[in-house]
């Protein structure tokens, strides 16, 4: 089968049969990382660009290492030692980057729909690693991943996303992505970090956590994006683990077989009590292992793994 989309852009735009498509097949892929020698030969010959104008670990990492398990090569370009910074656009970043034989670029930067605009200048798959406060697709993906692979089911899952959600491109994705496979969802945080009519994406919104954890299937907790925040938007960080931060107590509300979720990098003491983070019921670690499986499973249905030649 084949994916609808030749770009992994958003999940708001993403057809159910897509995302559906990308999880099965992540199934699979996730049996590779843990074989003793971790290569398959299923892209060979293609080459995977990332390119971030941000900072970045996990997604990084995560898809550099997808693509060489399948045995792609990888070209990973740093934006502060390239062109970039001699006034080079991204229009001509991109084109040189396909004229020099590139297959695939995964790109992350700071303006919402950057990568869009990417993939209406190229004719190769472009993959979205985060753009603005738009969307992160991989990373609600691997989530939906991660929740199916412990719960069985995503349809009729409840789902508690905690902190910062006016920033918050993961949130964002994960909204659309659970909405679309059957979930319900409960957004929370201060006020000021609610994004104005968040409810006509058809979740919930409280500023009270208590509320929103109730009874979860999940809870979700989101790190607070202090770079990309103004000041004044709480009162500081000690009030905003009091009110906000996700401790056991507040666990505890939710059903007891609940699983705990964050994105990294986590603010411990902050958003996120340690003792919540390292508990049984986080699955932090295997969001991580999950985000290689399902970057090979979106670069092998774009890159046309197994088709004949």
């Amino acid at each position: 089968m084949k994916l609808k989309s030749r770009d992994i852009l958003a999940l708001e735009e993403m057809p159910r049969e897509d995302m559906e498509l990308i999880l099965d097949t992540a199934s699979s892929m996730k049996e590779i990382i843990y074989r003793p020698i971790k290569k398959v030969p299923t892209l060979r010959g293609k080459t995977v660009v990332t390119l971030f104008y941000e900072a970045s670990t996990r997604t990084r990492t995560s898809f550099e290492l997808a693509a060489k398990y399948m045995s792609a090569d990888t070209v990973s370009i740093a934006t502060a030692t390239s062109s970039v910074q001699k006034g080079e656009t991204l229009k001509d970043t991109a084109r040189t980057l396909r004229v020099m034989g590139s297959d695939c670029v995964i790109m992350r930067h700071p303006v919402s729909g950057s990568c869009h605009f990417l993939a209406r200048v190229l004719d190769i798959p472009v993959i979205n690693g985060g753009d603005g406060m738009h969307e992160h697709p991989t990373q609600g993906l691997l989530d939906m991943f991660t929740m199916r692979e412990k719960k069985g089911r995503l349809e009729g899952l409840r789902v508690a996303i905690i902190g910062d959600i006016y920033h918050s491109r993961v949130a964002r994705s994960n909204i659309w992505g659970l909405k679309k496979m059957g979930a319900s969802v409960v957004v929370c945080g201060p006020a000021t970090l609610l994004p104005p009519e968040i409810e006509k994406m058809g979740v919930e919104a409280t500023t009270r956590v208590e509320e929103a954890v109730k009874d979860a299937d999940v809870v979700m907790v989101l790190r607070l994006q202090l770079e990309r925040q103004q000041r004044g938007l709480f009162p500081s960080a000690r009030e905003y683990s009091r009110l906000w931060g996700i401790t056991r107590e507040r666990l505890n509300l939710a059903k007891p077989d609940a699983l705990l979720m964050h994105p990294g990098p986590m603010n411990r003491g902050i958003e996120i009590a340690s003792e919540v983070a390292d508990s049984p019921q986080s699955t932090i670690e295997d969001q991580v292992t999950n985000g290689v499986a399902v970057r090979m499973a979106i670069l092998y249905l774009l890159l046309g793994g197994g088709e004949e030649k």
